[in-house]
């Protein structure tokens, strides 16, 4: 069964790592027959959440910029995918800005069912990835239908396009066929 699939890119270098393991993943997913749509948030502008909850009576937010129709995109797909960078062994400020953005998602009849965590960074030691799986897989808990349903890291990679190569790349190409 065709899935639709929207993948949040979240790293503000064009060409960057984490945007190779998206597209990646992109190209396995439409390998296998599904919609995919790739956000790149470099090209959005995002406020910050004012934290006033008008959202959760609205059903949307109240600052009109391009989170709204991000999350209206997340609320409609069947599987989201977010790609990041890990800074300071978390996700970057644009992924955790978007999440937070997407408070109206909170106690609404979301599709989605699946979620997954692309992340690169520079260190190469497992546990660097730790604290963005834990920040994913928080806001994933809020939602009692959605599963994190994969991971793929790839340490050892800086500069924008070291990841070439790279065995994470035939990795989240195969996670995207599968799901």
């Amino acid at each position: 069964m065709s899935k639709e699939v929207l993948i949040v890119s979240s790293s503000p270098r064009k060409g960057s790592n984490s945007e190779m393991l998206a597209d990646a993943f992109a190209k396995g997913a439409r390998e296998a027959g599904h919609s995919v749509e790739t956000v790149r948030l470099r090209e959005k502008q995002l406020g910050f959440c004012k934290g006033c909850l008008a959202c959760l009576k609205l059903g949307r937010c109240v600052i009109q910029d391009d989170a709204v129709d991000i999350t209206a995109k997340m609320h409609d797909a069947d599987v989201l995918v977010f790609a990041t960078p890990v800074y300071y062994y978390s996700v970057c400020g644009q992924l955790k800005t978007m999440l937070d953005r997407a408070n109206p998602l909170f106690d609404s009849d979301c599709a989605f069912t699946e979620a997954y965590l692309l992340s690169t960074a520079a260190e190469d030691e497992p546990a660097t990835f730790d604290g963005a799986k834990t920040a994913v897989q928080g806001w994933v808990d809020c939602f009692p239908r959605c599963t994190l349903a994969g991971t793929v890291f790839a340490g050892g990679v800086n500069d924008a396009g070291e990841i070439a190569g790279h065995p994470a790349l035939e990795q989240a190409r195969r996670m995207g066929m599968e799901i």
